[in-house]
């Protein structure tokens, strides 16, 4: 007989991404230094159909994203491990992690919006009499 081949559940990829990123969160939190790294908020976690790869998106506030990334590339491996025993699963994926550039960009259209919107004020013009010969 042949292998029963089961299809992938969209639900359970959901929730374990979700529950990926408030354990990594967590461990982020607790194992990074926040001089290095900055404040480091996770934003979505992109989980593949195997559950083997994770794409980890993250904001940074205090730090450069650069430093940010390397920080986290660094201890990618030893965060995988911590997953590893917090998560009841068979296969923890391994860890990419991404700059999120999103909230940047919405700043950015944000005040070009505004910018737009503000009323345009004309420079002043002193007025011109009507008649150069009428005198007051």
């Amino acid at each position: 007989m042949g292998r029963h081949k089961s299809k992938p559940n969209p639900g359970r990829n959901t929730r374990l991404a979700d529950q990926i990123q408030k354990d990594l969160a967590g461990l982020i939190q607790r194992e990074l230094d926040v001089s290095r790294a900055g404040l480091i908020t996770l934003t979505s976690v992109e989980l593949s159909a195997d559950y083997a790869h994770a794409k980890v998106y993250f904001t940074v506030m205090g730090a450069e994203p650069e430093a940010a990334s390397a920080a986290l590339a660094e201890k990618a491996g030893w965060l995988h491990s911590l997953l590893f025993k917090l998560l009841h699963i068979h296969t923890v994926p391994t860890l990419r992690f991404i700059h999120d550039d999103q909230l940047a960009r919405g700043i950015e259209l944000s005040q070009l919006i505004d910018r737009a919107n503000r009323p345009q004020v004309e420079p002043f013009k002193p007025s011109e009499p009507e008649d150069p010969d009428e005198q007051p």
